[in-house]
């Protein structure tokens, strides 16, 4: 879909105000997102270069699985503790999140295409509120649920949350009615939806607690919430002020510390695909030595390059649990587009790239088709690295160089090892001069000199 003028406009006047504020704030310190619109924009990338110059700060597009987990952390942190899994439900305007868990710790996770203000665009268009339209779209509603509704059925919810716009409005208006008191019940909404249709218009409805901007998508989103209780057979629901906001400030704050949810993905990704960690490990430890010494002049000292580089030395050979002919390509491909949770689309493309680079031929061409606007050099540098630490650590063992120094200018790197070491490993030097070849072809030379002749 496209960004219409009017909206994006608001949208960076807003983000030109919190710029004013946040700009001269340590990038790790903010955190921004874009949710469903932009995931579903035909070319977010003009507006997200116009928005991060006005804010000052990177924007994040998440998908719809990170959505949720974010929702799910919020809800959870803003509610007391309950024993036993719990269930979020967040209707936004254009996607809708359901997010199980135990915790702080979502287990089930599902974005379903279908938001309060899509559904309203689409069975309420000019406003009537009639009782067969309300079917129409609660029927839609509830084949959108059809798949996922049996997983999240099976479970016993020992809470169930509603969060965000939708669902505390219609908790307000159910509330000031009487229709239901602590919580929103399936017999309330099917109340409020008689009572909507009776007032027979968005522009007449005279609800209690709901606002005027509210009013035009409130049907839509009705129609949602009654079918996920139904089809999910959840007798009541309540409301809570956390959502995705809080959500993306606990993840922040789990970032800087001990807890951050990418290195929880990475080690089950490890797990699921088989990797042997003790190879990883080596490689990690490699590339973020090399990293090191070469950062400065490589302008590679965002906290953000160490650790992506460390997590695709982590991943590099997931791909081998499919086959192991271009396993990089596989595994290039399972990470730009797998469920990652905590990582944004940006990061899981450079994932992607890193992987995918990391043997055989490198060219521009590659990088600049997977990384994201303004990485191509970044990652093509990281690549170089993650090529590098995978060369030396090819005998599966400890065994590379006791001394191993990088130096880089420009395009160029020298790399010095002991002479004796390339004299006892003619392996390796025969890998390190097929590696010179491969370098040039992405413009980068390579030399390697004996450490006594330097």
């Amino acid at each position: 879909q496209n960004l219409d003028a009017a909206s994006t406009q608001r949208a960076l006047d807003c983000l030109a105000r919190f710029g004013e504020r946040l700009r001269d704030f340590p990038a790790a310190q903010v955190r921004a997102v874009g949710t469903n619109t932009l995931r579903k924009a035909r070319d977010p990338a003009a507006f997200l270069g116009e928005a991060e110059a006005l804010l000052g700060h990177e924007i994040d597009i998440i998908s719809g699985i990170e959505e949720a987990r974010l929702i799910f952390v919020g809800v959870s942190r803003s509610l007391p503790e309950v024993d036993g899994q719990h269930l979020v439900v967040d209707i936004g305007g254009g996607s809708t999140e359901l997010a199980g868990g135990t915790g702080y710790q979502p287990e089930k996770l599902e974005s379903l295409y279908m938001g309060c203000v899509s559904m309203s665009q689409k069975f309420f268009p000019d406003g009537a509120l009639t009782r067969q339209r309300f079917l129409d779209a609660r029927t839609a509603a509830r084949l959108e649920l059809r798949p996922v509704a049996g997983t999240f059925r099976a479970a016993d919810w020992a809470r169930v949350a509603g969060a965000s716009g939708t669902i505390r409005a219609a908790g307000d208006v159910l509330r000031e009615l009487g229709y239901s008191e602590n919580a929103i019940t399936r017999a309330g909404l099917e109340r409020l939806i008689e009572t909507m249709v009776d007032q027979g218009h968005t522009d007449r409805l005279d609800l209690p607690g709901l606002s005027e901007q509210r009013a035009p998508v409130f049907a839509g989103g009705i129609s949602i919430l009654a079918e996920v209780m139904e089809q999910l057979r959840l007798d009541q629901l309540v409301t809570t002020d956390g959502a995705l906001r809080e959500g993306i400030l606990y993840d922040l704050v789990g970032r800087l510390g001990d807890e951050d949810a990418r290195t929880r993905t990475v080690r089950a990704m490890e797990s699921r695909y088989q990797v042997d960690t003790e190879q990883a490990a080596r490689v990690e430890l490699t590339a973020v030595s090399l990293l090191d010494q070469v950062a400065e002049q490589w302008k590679l000292t965002q906290p953000n390059a160490r650790n992506l580089l460390g997590w695709a030395a982590r991943l590099h050979e997931i791909g081998l649990d499919i086959a192991h002919a271009h396993y990089h390509k596989h595994g290039a491909y399972l990470l730009e587009n797998a469920d990652m949770p905590g990582f944004n689309r940006n990061e899981q493309r450079v994932l992607a790239c890193l992987v995918g680079a990391h043997r055989r031929k490198l060219t521009n061409a590659n990088i600049s088709d997977i990384a994201p606007k303004g990485w191509a050099e970044r990652a093509t540098r990281l690549a170089i690295l993650l090529r590098l630490a995978v060369l030396f650590n090819r005998s599966r063992s400890y065994e590379f160089p006791d001394v191993l120094s990088l130096r880089a200018s420009g395009n160029s790197l020298t790399l010095c090892l002991p002479g004796d070491w390339l004299e006892n490993n003619p392996l390796s030097l025969a890998d390190l001069k097929h590696e010179q070849a491969f370098l040039l072809g992405a413009g980068y030379k390579l030399e390697f000199i004996a450490l006594e002749e330097v």
